[in-house]
Order: structure tokens, then sequence, then C-alpha cells
């Protein structure tokens, strides 16, 4: 089929990796050929195996010194937490710590003690999204060039001391949406300064493009053959993540409008009312903020039937008993965000 073949000649191949709360999602396309012969593979994400390794410690009653860079919390800061009530020391870089909050005297008022040099006994674990020796040593396993084309997402909220980052990351979703500029522009080659998690990606990988986890998802959707053919007038597309969800109101082809929430407090009767009060215009950020989630803008409601919804995610189970189109491009839902990376990589290289 020719929409499966997404590479282009004389590009060579592209790396893919799409950084969640749960997994982490690689693909390597592969120019010329079709994209079911591309390297995929679904692995635990950063946070999960930091928390991995932190509980181990925890289990033999030892510190830890976390040191490194600026990553995904989630269940890191969880197992962080927990060691703490435990009573056993955590230890960490100032960098790393950034990791638990964007206040340095919130991480030590959190019972972290801050220090450059790791502690005698103490265990130490090195934060950081992209792991880049584990991922070499794959590539080597299994006889495969390390693409020099690499594009990364991670949900960054941004770096707001003394505010709340909620607040702050919804405030960038509503300047992104009143500058009518299209999903695909968030792919970035120069990163915004107060991004630090995105910052901290390019450190390690200075070639890469980085998007947000929401933002490529969602483009990844419009990929599926079927959604291709929806009526580009009205289309609602929710990417359930692990710990984020994220729905997209789209009129006549353009952004119109953002949802996002904690996939953690959401239902399926609930998301499904959020669903349709957003689209028509209805629900407010206040509202949405007050529920523990991010915010809403619609700047095109529509009063009439609320469409079905186009949804992707690890979670879209939730949906799963509601009348909903489960996109998954090029059979592969778990991609969505990798193939939505590449969708946005296209469009700022014609």
């Amino acid at each position: 089929m020719k929409g499966h073949e997404t590479g282009r000649e004389g590009q060579g191949p592209i790396l893919a990796l799409d950084i969640g709360g749960g997994t982490q999602d690689l693909l390597v396309r592969f120019e010329g050929g079709p994209a079911e012969n591309d390297l995929q593979c679904i692995l635990p994400s950063p946070t999960v195996m930091v928390a991995r390794r932190i509980q181990a410690a925890r289990r033999k009653k030892q510190a830890v010194f976390l040191k490194g860079r600026v990553m995904g919390g989630g269940p890191s800061t969880q197992a962080v937490l927990d060691h703490i009530r435990a009573g056993l020391p955590v230890y960490a870089t100032p960098e790393a710590a950034l990791t638990l909050r964007d206040d340095l005297k919130e991480v030590v008022r959190l019972g972290v003690r801050l220090t450059s040099s790791p502690p005698e006994g103490a265990v130490p674990i090195v934060l950081g999204d992209i792991q880049q020796s584990a991922l070499k040593r794959l590539f080597r396993a299994f006889d495969l060039p390390f693409p020099e084309i690499r594009l990364v997402a991670v949900q960054d909220h941004g770096f707001a001391p003394g505010k709340s980052n909620r607040r702050f990351r919804f405030q960038q979703w509503e300047e992104f949406l009143l500058s009518g500029r299209p999903l695909e522009s968030l792919l970035y080659r120069n990163i915004p300064d107060h991004l630090t998690r995105m910052q901290a990606v390019k450190k390690v990988w200075p070639q890469a493009r980085v998007m947000d986890t929401g933002a490529a998802a969602v483009l990844g959707a419009l990929e599926d053959e079927r959604v291709r053919e929806k009526d580009p007038c009205r289309l609602l597309v929710v990417n359930l993540g692990n710990e984020h969800t994220l729905a997209a109101w789209i009129r006549d082809g353009r952004l119109a409008g953002i949802l996002e929430h904690h996939t953690s407090f959401l239902t399926p009767e609930k998301l499904d009312a959020l669903l349709k009060d957003f689209v028509a215009g209805r629900l407010t950020s206040e509202e949405v903020l007050a529920d523990e989630g991010h915010g809403c803008l619609n700047l095109a409601p529509w009063k009439g039937r609320c469409p079905i919804p186009v949804v992707t995610g690890p979670r879209r189970g939730l949906l799963a008993g509601k009348e909903a189109l489960m996109a998954a491009p090029y059979g592969n839902m778990m991609l969505s965000g990798c193939y939505g990376l590449i969708r946005a990589f296209r469009f700022s290289t014609p």
C-alpha cells in the first residue's frame, strides 16, 4: 500500500522516540521500505526504570544519590517520596533535584538533601530521559546503524518556580492556540529557555528535534488512513496517555481547542461528559484546574452533536465502551507519537 511507505529517498534512517510516563516508544524509519519492516520497540519509560532502582534500594534499606539531568517525574518522583517516608536518606545534585520540583527550596522541604558529591554508601542513580548507552547497545546487538536524525517527544510543563506548573503549562497552550500556528510547528530545533526538560534532551543529543508528547500523539492519530477519510471540518482527537490526557479540537483542518487533564482523575463517564462540554464551549479552564487538570480553551465551539472522537494512547480503554474511532497509524497505536514526530519533521523539512 502506498500509504504505508513513510520514508523518503536520500534521507537516511530516522529515529523517533516518544517518552511517556509508562513507556518509551521507539521507531526507526528506514527509507524506501514499508512501515511494517521498520524497527519498533515498546520499552519501559526512563522514569519507570529510575523508580524501580529506587524501590530496589528501599527494599535493601539503602540511601540513594540522584545525579544526572532533569527528566520526567511521575513514578520516579513517587518512588523518591516513598523512600523518604520509609526514613531512608535521599541525596541529589541540584540539577537532578529539579526533576522533583522547579524550586530547590521545595525539594529540600520534601526531605531531599542537596549535594554535588555522592555520600558514602548511597546508591548512585542516574536521571535522564535519554538512555544513550542502553539504546546504543540495542542497536549494536542487532547490527543496526544508530540514526543521526533523531526526533524526541517529552512532556515539559516548563520551568516556573513559585508558580503552578499546571497553570503555567496551559498558559503555553493558550498562547499557541491564539497564534494560529499548526501543531507541526511545535517540533523544536531551537528550544525555548523555559522548556528545561527538552533542553536536557538536547544536551545529550544536540542534533535532536524535540516536541511535546501530546502534540505528537495527536498528529500521529491523524496518520491513520480512516482518520484521513473523516471530515476535517470537525474533528476531535483524544490522546489517553498513562499520565496525561489531551484532547484536540480541529475545525476546518486547523487546531481550535485544547483540553488537558490527568488520566488518573478520569472515568469513562466523566471523560465522555468533559469531551462533550469541551466541544460545545461549556467547559471552563478554571473548572479543569479545580479538578486537578491543566485547563481547556476552545476558540471555535460547536453546538451540534459532538463528533465521534478519534482516540489513541495506552489508556484508550477508558472510551472502549463509547462510540469512538480507535486510531492505529500504520497498524500500531502505541507508535502514534512516533508517527506524529515524523509527520512534524516532514512539515519542517519539505
